[in-house]
């Protein structure tokens, strides 16, 4: 789990015979990661795309362009379909007529009804203006402007101007200028300056209303035609939308293994493929190959991305093999022999590679348990290959953070069940991941919810489980203060150990750079936060140190958890001191004067930051709070709230607030109980919300900014195999 899934490179080699064979058995085998061959061995070059990929990529742009037209959805496919390539053709051809003919007729509807619809709109204005449409044009020495704007504005234009004779017609909002001018455009350039918006005159003749009706009953005609097509539409997408789906896969298909070879190094006659799998299925590779094309191609395990006993990357070296020399690249036709080179050995006899690549990262964790918990790592990124992957430690951690301080069984319950829908309702990763997530974060809010006896902030669900008597208490109440200072000190302590373990795993993976490099980077600042906070828990300068310190892990009254810790001994805490020091002294040397301020920072500063848990906790328990005590009020006795509605007696003098549902007559009642139902859902429905919004997202700051900032860094490149899952298609 820690490690990744570990890779090999491996090499294939063979005659250009066999190159559309060999690419079938890859894509088919979907293992093979292919390095892309970068042209720096003389005598390869960078191959080329098989016959027909030009065609299979035109095609594969129609069909999508197509299920665009259609707005082709996978509720459309059907499974299982298969596509021979006589069929697509055929079918394909046959879909695109149908589909372009109305999408054609589509664009002319809709064109046409933008035009009629913005006739419609300018229409009113020569309605309003009562002149029938063949008197605003056709004279010979006379010109006609219509438009919108203000008759005074206009006539006091035309005045200024150089115009002797007009006439002006207005409605309330349309306003008609005739002018008897010589050249053509003068009226036009006199009114720019006036406030009017010139309007083309319709091209019919009559009563401008009547024309106005004929326009909305073709705005109607062309509503219903355009509806048609629609219809049409809709009915051939449901029709061949599962062809176009199972099309598009198909042609994807076949256009990847067309275009595989232009990361091959090839000759005139013979081809090497490079890439990285797993190193457990290379010999699958080879057995299929073998049995597909014979001995025309040779397969190599050039070099294995593996571990030592320490947990280093070992560098890339060659790969022993008992059927061929290690590191060569033969040829598999003596015909094709002389027309190609090996490519040229490095000058330590190693072999070269057709690319600089580093292994793709296949994360490796069980699913149903640990595997949800890889997308909350790749949020930041993929860990390299030469990193511990952190997954498992999320997997442990989140989900208690995040439960510890919601702490509620009926909280918990909801998150579960949101979970579990979320797993079930979509097909996505992601969203799997998420509902996998959410399933065991809610499962330990449920069990603390059933340790801390709450049942959304009802503590009733103590009385049934704990006779009144629940283990552990969150503290919220003055009775159980103790509490809160516990968990604010159990925080502590979990940020230590948390942060150790970033440590640790900063120092397995710092062992590439070498033993020492480990020790003074890594070990030097374990030393540094363990020796800082033995000190802290010991009895030594106990002064400063608040007192609880030492009484809520130990025995009496005021304690939480009777574990006996009353402070680590004096002599301890001295030589806590010591070890901070000596790491001080290592981080110093590797790091320099920066030093100074990280180990405030980091090995103290980000230990309390993790107090935030207890923050959290005892902000959330007082929402819940809230809400109930709103509802059903409460009584403060002996530090202790006890709400009013479950409570078999109460005095008067201890009653902190009334509640919702006690509220005095029948109309009070009624009143009291349809708003307090509505406060008492809404309520814990925020809280609800929030516990994700702030524990939620409080726990994955810890876990990104101090957890991952002491070791991680990322980029690991993505395991991408030639091949494809097939969805909606089958190749039998």
């Amino acid at each position: 789990m820690l490690r990744p899934e570990r890779m090999s490179r491996v090499s294939v080699t063979g005659s250009k015979q066999v190159l559309e064979a060999t690419v079938e058995v890859l894509y088919d085998l979907d293992l093979v990661h292919l390095s892309e061959y970068e042209n720096t061995i003389e005598g390869f070059s960078p191959g080329e795309s098989m016959a027909g990929a030009d065609d299979v990529s035109d095609k594969l742009v129609t069909v999508r362009a197509l299920e665009s037209i259609l707005d082709v959805t996978e509720d459309d496919a059907e499974e299982g379909t298969v596509l021979a390539d006589d069929r697509l053709e055929a079918e394909l051809a046959e879909v695109r007529e149908e589909v372009n003919d109305l999408d054609d007729r589509q664009d002319e509807l809709s064109d046409e009804l933008r035009a009629v619809e913005e006739e419609i709109d300018q229409l009113s204005l020569f309605v309003d203006l009562g002149i029938d449409l063949d008197l605003l044009g056709g004279y010979d020495s006379l010109e006609v402007a219509v438009g919108e704007g203000d008759t005074e504005t206009v006539e006091a234009t035309l005045a200024e101007e150089d115009i002797d004779t007009y006439d002006v017609f207005s409605g309330e909002r349309a306003v008609a200028v005739f002018a008897a001018v010589e050249d053509r455009g003068v009226l036009e350039d006199a009114l720019v300056g006036a406030s009017f918006t010139a309007v083309p005159v319709p091209d019919s003749t009559g009563d401008p209303e009547s024309y106005l009706a004929d326009r909305r009953e073709r705005k109607a005609e062309l509503e219903a035609e355009l509806e048609a097509v629609e219809d049409d539409l809709e009915a051939l997408r449901e029709d061949v939308g599962g062809f176009l789906l199972a099309a598009e896969e198909q042609l994807t298909i076949e256009a990847e293994k067309r275009e595989a070879p232009i990361a091959f190094a090839t000759t005139a006659n013979a081809f090497v493929a490079e890439g990285w799998m797993p190193t457990e299925q290379v010999s699958t590779l080879e057995s299929a190959l073998e049995s597909a094309v014979g001995d025309r191609v040779d397969v190599e395990e050039l070099e294995r991305a593996d571990y030592d006993d320490d947990g280093a990357v070992h560098d890339h070296g060659p790969v022993e093999n008992d059927d061929h020399e290690t590191g060569s690249v033969t040829e598999a036709d003596d015909e094709d022999e002389a027309e190609s080179e090996p490519p040229k050995a490095a000058a330590d006899g190693g072999y070269v590679t057709l690319a600089d690549d580093s292994p793709p990262v296949v994360q490796d964790n069980p699913d149903g348990t640990v595997k949800p918990f890889e997308s909350l790592v790749q949020v930041i990124n993929r860990p390299k290959y030469t990193e511990l992957d952190p997954t498992v430690i999320l997997f442990l951690t989140f989900p208690a953070f995040f439960g510890f301080m919601i702490g509620d069984l009926g909280y918990g319950l909801l998150y579960m069940a949101t979970g579990y829908y979320l797993l079930r309702a979509f097909d996505s990763d992601v969203m799997k991941s998420f509902g996998g997530i959410a399933l065991w974060s809610g499962g330990f809010t449920a069990l603390f919810g059933i340790l801390y006896g709450e049942f959304f902030g009802l503590h009733q669900l103590g009385e049934i489980l704990w006779n009144g008597h629940p283990p552990i208490h969150k503290g919220l109440q003055p009775h159980f203060a103790y509490y809160a200072q516990a968990w604010l000190l159990l925080s502590v302590v979990l940020g230590v150990v948390h942060l150790v373990i970033g440590r640790v795993f900063d120092f397995a993976n710092n062992l590439d750079h070498g033993l020492k490099d480990a020790v003074f980077e890594s070990g030097s600042w374990i030393l540094l936060t363990v020796g800082l906070w033995t000190w802290v828990f010991s009895t030594h300068a106990a002064g400063p140190k608040p007192d609880f310190m030492f009484t809520v892990f130990d025995s009496g009254e005021k304690t939480a958890l009777a574990l006996g810790f009353s402070g680590l001994p004096e002599v301890v805490g001295l030589a806590g001191l010591a070890v901070a020091g000596v790491g001080f002294v290592m981080a110093l040397v590797a790091e320099g004067g920066i030093v100074l301020i990280e180990s405030i920072t980091e090995a103290f500063g980000h230990v309390v930051s993790y107090t935030r848990i207890a923050a959290v906790l005892l902000a959330k328990a007082g929402m819940a709070l809230a809400v109930n005590l709103l509802v059903f009020g409460a009584t403060l006795h002996d530090g202790e709230f006890h709400l009013i509605w479950f409570a078999d007696s109460y005095a008067e003098a201890d009653v902190v607030f009334g509640g919702l549902l006690n509220l005095e007559g029948p109309v009070g009642l009624i009143l009291g109980v349809l708003v307090g139902i509505v406060i008492l859902v809404l309520g814990h429905l925020l809280v609800l919300v929030l516990g994700i919004s702030s524990a939620g997202l409080q726990a994955v700051r810890l876990e990104y900014v101090e957890f991952f900032g002491k070791f991680y860094e990322g980029g690991g490149t993505p395991y991408s195999p030639l091949g494809r899952e097939r969805t909606y298609t089958t190749d039998e």
